[in-house]
């Protein structure tokens, strides 16, 4: 299959070279004399309520934009959000890729550009990237050199992807109800045995908090994605002393699954989950489905620990304001910093300043067009547009920035600060209204949870150091099946009985490291010594 797959992309990529005429000499005042048609990824969220991804009023400004200026047209392609890596293997493999591809998976991207069927930047036209830079000022300037060229192989120089600016490096918090805390007299927790001592007072008292729904409580509730939804609980137990090398040899998974004594953190999970404490059918739905929000919604979940912002996202559709509307004005989840490592350090490992990756397959024949394609999204005015909207439909002008406002129609936007069109950044990115425009970016939501809420998950941070060694081989052979084994090990391992602990985390483990862990361990371990002449101790 893979030697098929090598001839297809190989013959793609002959006829895109064969196809490729355009170069930047052709463009007169930044536009192309003839008129050049590329297509672009974009995520479907399948949003209730939500626009057509590929043709609403922000797609329409990119495409008029993109016309006016480098006479270029713009067709979106749609692809779905929780099943990206999926539906782009497909679409690379069967050689129709849009021109413009965003995914969260490097390995993806390297695995492709070993078989020839991705655009080397560092070779457009015969010309590296920075021979480009004088026709895109903007990317250059929101990108810099360090997301530019993060990605590009230290020792052959091939550029497969550009990263996205990560412009606020909030991750995960943990939620709790304010008001079941007041109805119950305890106070906001600042421990994990305060935390754990909560969840247990929601479960005793689930009939005075929720009457005749009492057997509808979750005091604690989190997905199948436990790596995701429990970090800052596991990364509680992590050493505070251990090295960057360290945690770069042991990265190949995002949710930290193989940082040193992870499996103490799933150990109190398991206990949790053992005395009813977590919610008991997580395992059974998959990343699309809603019942977990309609959950939150209906004001059946105690806790939680998510994506920063996330009950507060959504508008007048987000957890926060159904909350309030099915219990009451009362009704709120606040972040809370509870879980603290053994330096005494409320620790979050923050990611670098580097989000989705950028790239295009061997199949665009118009690479100078997609690159203008990205200088143009990552114009301060382009993404102001995007990110706000139009002022008294989504948004209203204040001192110090701007409020967003709970939209509908054709000025909703399908994902947060429509970060599914600004591809090239990743967060509010408004200059000095920023800080302003986030506290205020949640309507219907009050400020005072939001700000609460940035604070929290920024406290502590911690950003490993970043080592380029170039690309790892073992994670481009299974780094897409490796997601699954953490998955089925931490499922299983949350949900045995607390005597069965071990051995299931443990046979999960070595079934992880037996499918791909080991070898990209044992690869990071050689080329950070290679590069950077480190050796464990």
């Amino acid at each position: 299959m893979k030697k098929l797959l090598t001839l297809v992309l190989a013959l793609a990529m002959l006829v895109s070279v064969c196809a490729f005429s355009a170069s930047a000499e052709e463009l007169v005042d930044g536009k192309f004399a003839e008129t050049k048609h590329i297509t672009v990824e974009i995520y479907n969220r399948n949003n209730d309520g939500g626009t057509d991804p590929t043709n609403n009023v922000y797609t329409d400004y990119i495409k008029q934009g993109m016309l006016e200026q480098h006479n270029v047209e713009v067709e979106f392609v749609s692809i779905g959000r929780w099943t990206e890596v999926d539906d782009m293997n497909t679409a690379l493999a069967s050689g129709d890729a849009p021109d413009v591809c965003v995914t969260y998976s490097y390995p993806t991207i390297a695995k492709y550009a070993q078989m020839g069927g991705i655009v080397n930047l560092n070779d457009i036209g015969g010309k590296k990237l920075e021979e480009y830079k004088d026709i895109l000022p903007n990317l250059w300037a929101l990108l810099g050199d360090n997301n530019i060229y993060y990605d590009q192989d230290p020792e052959s120089g091939n550029l497969w992807a550009v990263e996205a600016k990560l412009a606020d490096n909030a991750r995960i918090n943990t939620f709790i109800r304010k008001d079941w805390l007041d109805k119950l007299e305890l106070p906001l927790p600042t421990t994990e045995e305060e935390f754990y001592n909560c969840l247990v007072a929601f479960r005793d008292n689930a009939e005075t908090l929720l009457g005749a729904d009492a057997e509808k409580m979750v005091p604690y509730s989190t997905s199948y994605d436990i790596g995701w939804r429990n970090d800052l609980l596991f990364m509680a137990y992590v050493p505070d002393d251990v090295k960057d090398e360290e945690l770069f040899i042991h990265s190949a998974d995002d949710r930290h699954l193989l940082y040193p004594n992870y499996k103490e953190g799933v150990r109190v999970l398991n206990k949790w989950y053992n005395e009813g404490l977590v919610w008991k059918d997580f395992a059974e739905y998959a990343s699309d489905s809603a019942h977990e929000d309609d959950m939150m919604k209906a004001g059946f979940v105690g806790a939680f620990q998510h994506n920063w912002d996330y009950p507060y996202r959504g508008g007048d559709d987000s957890i926060q304001a159904n909350l309030q509307r099915n219990v009451g004005e009362d009704a709120a989840y606040i972040a809370v910093d509870t879980f603290v490592n053994d330096a005494g350090v409320h620790r979050k490992f923050l990611a670098q300043p580097i989000d989705r990756k950028v790239f295009f397959p061997a199949t665009n024949d118009e690479p100078i067009a997609s690159l203008l394609y990205l200088d143009f999204i990552s114009d301060p005015e382009t993404i102001a547009f995007l990110q706000l909207g139009k002022e008294g439909e989504s948004y209203n002008a204040v001192e110090g920035g701007f409020e967003k406002l709970a939209t509908t129609g054709d000025w909703l936007q399908n994902s947060l600060n429509n970060i599914d069109y600004t591809i090239t950044v990743n967060g509010l990115y408004l200059g000095d209204a920023t800080e302003v425009t986030t506290a205020l970016g949640y309507a219907p939501v009050s400020s005072d949870l939001i700000s609460i809420a940035n604070a929290a998950a920024k406290a502590d941070g911690r950003v490993a150091g970043y080592f380029n060694v170039g690309d790892i081989e073992a994670e481009q052979e299974y780094g897409t099946q490796l997601p699954t084994f953490r998955d089925t090990l931490l499922n299983k391992a949350v949900t045995a009985p607390v005597e069965e602990f071990d051995a299931v985390y443990d046979q999960g483990m070595q079934d992880y490291l037996d499918n791909g862990g080991q070898a990209s361990i044992d690869e990071r371990t050689q080329k950070l010594a290679d590069v950077y002449g480190y050796t464990a101790e």
